[in-house]
């Protein structure tokens, strides 16, 4: 077909350590010069650098394809995106684009990324890499995304990260990066608007899905919203659907559903802290099974990895004035999750002090500990120590519904509440408890500066 431009026909060396990138280049020019059209990836490996696409062009593999990248810096240009919610130099994706519109990656073959020397690099001589490590695939500011059918392995950081993109469809992708490998997330729209994610198996080194808008560094505050997340299975990695803790740009009009997440450390989990402000609200999650995790429901406005996050300003019980600055998470409903030999605790929400986390339900939610919980910290906060079987843990909250939950095999209350104002308990179980004591606990803290100092030397 004319529409179709085959890397061989360029001079693409199969089945060699040759790098094809400049075959690769040659087809996607003639098919943009051609006005658009298919770049194929016929079945046998190619050796190639980053790939940087064109409007128009749908990049193909085919079954039994791979395309297998570089691990030489210098196969990669540098150029100005987003890294870690900041814009600066980084190296190009092995797959890149920027300021395109209608631009597809398909296929049922495999993009290999090779990161074990990254990964090296990052974790024992991070001072070598001159600029961020490349990801898999990413695109910035582009319209009307497709990536689909493939199969993707050993990325060098994230591994699909549209950025600033709007009308983004991620299907039917199977992403496998090795469970320690640094910062392999599978999927991560930052700053997108209308993004649906499907059918996808995600087994990685970090979180399987991150929501993210950028931080309070970055000067352009974008949105990420109107994202559907379905039928996707999520295997270890910290997080199986996580929000933030880049939300500076707002995180709205989400909904996730029909997933599975199995070992995923955490469930559902929303991250954020003073300094980076934003809003998260109107997130939808149902129909989620979970299994084997430490903590499936955490909302955490103390968050303490990443830059200035060991700072007294994070890390401060006490309140502080609402500004421009304050993070806020509101309106978030969960409803028909069952999680299974979960071991921390049932959940873990905890408001700053000033602003308090707020309209927030769980219905129909059915919630059993491990019977041999592995003890650990719910959340990344300090003054949170490592727990074991606990319920509902809760600290500066408002107007919270739990209706039809049922907590089994915990210790203590099924709900300890700290702070919290408008609680509504409804037809909830309590059952085969370790040491049986109220449903709920329910107390007043009123931190000092000394007690805090105290606490953080």
């Amino acid at each position: 077909m004319l529409s179709w431009f085959n890397i061989d026909d360029y001079g693409a060396a199969k089945n060699s350590s040759e790098l094809s990138t400049k075959a690769i280049e040659a087809a996607i020019q003639a098919a943009s010069e051609a006005g658009g059209g298919t770049v194929y990836i016929p079945s046998g490996t190619y050796r190639t650098g980053a790939v940087i696409l064109k409007s128009n062009i749908e990049l193909h593999l085919s079954p039994g394809a791979v395309l297998s990248f570089s691990t030489d810096p210098k196969d990669y240009p540098v150029v100005e995106s987003r890294w870690e919610g900041v814009k600066r130099e980084v190296y190009a994706s092995c797959i890149f684009g920027i300021d395109l519109v209608n631009v597809s990656v398909t296929g049922s073959g495999k993009l290999d990324g090779n990161g074990a020397p990254w990964w090296e690099l990052k974790r024992k001589r991070p001072e070598e890499l001159e600029y961020p490590r490349p990801k898999l695939i990413s695109f910035d500011r582009c319209r009307r995304v497709t990536i689909k059918d493939l199969t993707l392995t050993h990325s060098p950081s994230w591994t699909v990260n549209p950025i600033r993109c709007h009308d983004v469809t991620i299907d039917n992708l199977s992403i496998y990066n090795p469970a320690d490998s640094p910062n392999t997330d599978g999927i991560d729209p930052e700053s997108c608007s209308n993004v649906r994610i499907s059918n996808c198996n995600i087994d990685v080194g970090d979180d399987c899905i991150a929501i993210k808008s950028g931080t309070e560094d970055t000067a352009e505050r974008v949105p990420c919203e109107n994202i559907t997340i379905t039928n996707c299975t999520m295997v270890h990695g910290h997080g199986g659907v996580v929000l933030g803790s880049e939300m500076s740009g707002d995180i709205r009009n989400v909904v996730i559903s029909n997933c599975i997440f199995k070992q995923t450390d955490r469930g559902i989990r929303l991250k954020s802290r003073r300094g980076r402000g934003g809003i998260v609200e109107d997130i939808r999650v149902s129909n989620i099974v979970m299994e084997d995790v430490i903590c499936p429901f955490i909302l955490n406005l103390y968050y303490f990895c990443g830059p200035r996050g060991k700072d007294k300003y994070v890390w401060d019980k006490n309140p502080y004035p609402v500004t421009g600055e304050t993070p806020h998470f509101r309106r978030i409903h969960f409803a028909d999750i069952t999680a299974r030999n979960v071991h921390a605790s049932a959940g873990f929400m905890y408001g700053l002090a000033e602003q308090y986390i707020s309209e927030i339900t769980f219905a129909n939610i059915d919630i059993s500990m491990a019977e041999h919980a592995i003890p650990g910290r719910p959340a990344m906060m300090s003054g949170i120590q490592d727990m074991a079987r606990r319920g509902f843990y809760l600290g500066n909250v408002r107007d919270i519904r739990f209706q039809q939950v049922t907590i089994e095999n915990h210790e203590g209350p099924a709900f300890y509440i700290e702070n919290g104002e408008d609680v509504e308990i409804e037809q909830c179980r309590s059952l085969r408890t370790k040491r049986p004591e109220d449903l709920v606990q329910q107390v007043t803290v009123e931190p000092s500066q000394e007690d805090l100092s105290e606490q953080h030397r």
